[in-house]
């Protein structure tokens, strides 16, 4: 989830002045961020940071192909400095920042379908990037740091082609003042202690889009939530402080139960762990990354709110972390389907059911401007509450169309077809065509995504 600005403004997005001078991105949602020159195949990532000060010294090795003819690779990078650059090994004098993004030139073209590795040695002080969301990225805690880099928050602490479509495998590696823990995508394979500092190291063998790397520091502790659990297979952990220890415990004790009950509903969860992480801070929503979520201690409640959100954060793991929107205009395959998730869980904790959250969703946008075409909302309107609800009811709509059995055996074939992969509406509506006979699902969901005025609230047949 990320913090939605006003839906009532117009969206004003200006093109960068230095634009004209680099590989812009074909995806209009995408701002200028990311190029189609190129993909990222894996990023190595060894990060230096210091929590007193807030300075960070890194080397960024990315391992790359070319996917068209090319003289520059062009990489997002905002508010820090590049120092040095190879290219396979061998140093480019040819390098600088261009409004933002990091833009080098190659001594020789590139052609489509080569392989080659840049190196980038980088330093500064992180800060959050400024923009049409508010501020995303890399950010001080009072003890600490999170990173939360939806839409376009990775460039503020690693040089990368950001763009949702562009799924690499990750090393992250984070070096920091002992008492500290780095909690990061993936697994960890290594802590290694040296004088004052602690070395933390993680590899994310899954796929994954720039935007859902993340680093979380601080003086953290790991808890097993379902240590006892022998019967649950994927382990479930909370990265706390000691002190919050206890609220912690209380509030993710759901967790399991969230966890199976999305699975039936869903399909195996698609990575090998997850990792809530609590900060002592309080933050006005919780943020989503690939295989662990990052909550503030006001989120350690049993109310629904606080529930609820815990669920739609877990159901990101199938729906924006294993299946990513190949476009942010498909943004509703994430939070339209991270929402149904909460009525499901809902209905299965005994809160509500799904119909009564559905008529509750439907009366709340009646009540709404009926001025967004939720397919393709726009940049400035990509986290619109509009979009996560109306894209819940979409799915509601699909669902009493084809019957509770065959809707969820499709849905489960579809995070198994395209399990960590880019996804598209036309995907979906494909999958769901090929697995239910005689659903048109097209037209069940075109009023609903494509249409301002609010369609009637879906009743089964």
């Amino acid at each position: 989830m990320t913090p939605k600005p006003d839906a009532r403004k117009p969206s004003k997005v200006a093109k960068h002045p230095a634009m004209d001078d680099v590989s812009p991105n074909e995806d209009p949602y995408a701002l200028h961020h990311g190029t189609t020159t190129f993909l990222v195949e894996r990023y190595e990532l060894d990060i230096d940071y210091r929590v007193h000060n807030n300075r960070l010294s890194g080397v960024a090795l990315l391992h790359c192909r070319a996917l068209e003819p090319t003289d520059k690779v062009i990489l997002d990078l905002v508010g820090l400095r590049a120092l040095k650059v190879q290219l396979d090994g061998r140093r480019v004098p040819k390098f600088g920042p261009r409004g933002e993004h990091l833009v080098i030139q190659t001594p020789e073209k590139l052609v489509a379908g080569q392989a080659f590795r840049v190196q980038v040695r980088y330093e500064g002080n992180p800060r959050p990037r400024r923009g049409l969301w508010g501020e995303v990225g890399w950010e001080e805690l009072t003890d600490g740091v999170l990173v939360a880099g939806q839409p376009n928050g990775a460039a503020s602490w690693f040089p990368c082609n950001d763009h949702p479509r562009h799924k690499s495998t990750f090393r992250i590696s984070v070096t920091t003042e002992e008492n500290y823990r780095a909690v990061c995508n993936g697994r960890l394979v290594s802590q290694t202690r040296r004088s004052s500092t602690e070395t933390w190291t993680y590899e994310q063998d899954e796929p994954m889009a720039p935007y859902l790397a993340t680093v979380q520091i601080g003086r953290y502790k790991i808890l097993h939530l379902n240590a006892s659990d022998t019967h649950h297979r994927v382990p479930l952990y909370a990265a706390v402080t000691p002190g919050l220890a206890e609220e912690a415990l209380s509030g993710l004790r759901r967790q399991a139960a969230m966890m199976r009950t999305f699975e039936s509903c869903f399909g195996p969860y698609p990575f090998p762990a997850y990792t809530a992480v609590v900060t002592e801070d309080e933050l006005e929503i919780p943020l989503e990354a690939q295989t662990v979520s990052i909550f503030g201690r006001n989120h350690m409640r049993q109310a629904w709110e606080a529930q609820r959100l815990i669920a739609h954060e877990l159901s990101h793991q199938w729906f924006g972390n294993s299946l990513t929107a190949a476009s942010w205009r498909d943004i509703w395959l994430h939070e339209g389907f991270a929402c149904y998730a909460e009525w499901l869980w809902s209905e299965e904790s005994g809160a509500m059911s799904v119909g009564d959250r559905a008529k509750a969703a439907w009366q709340k946008l009646a009540a709404s401007p009926q001025d967004i075409i939720v397919g393709d909302p726009g940049p400035a309107r990509m986290f619109d509450d509009r979009v996560y609800k109306r894209g819940a009811l979409a799915l509601h709509a699909v669902r009493l169309a084809c019957g509770d059995d065959p809707f969820f055996r499709a849905l489960q074939a579809w995070t198994a077809s395209f399990r960590h992969s880019s996804v598209s509406t036309a995907d979906f509506v494909a999958v769901m065509d090929g697995e239910v006979p005689g659903l048109d699902t097209a037209s069940v969901l075109s009023p609903w995504l494509y249409r301002q005025e609010l369609p009637r609230l879906p009743q089964a047949a």
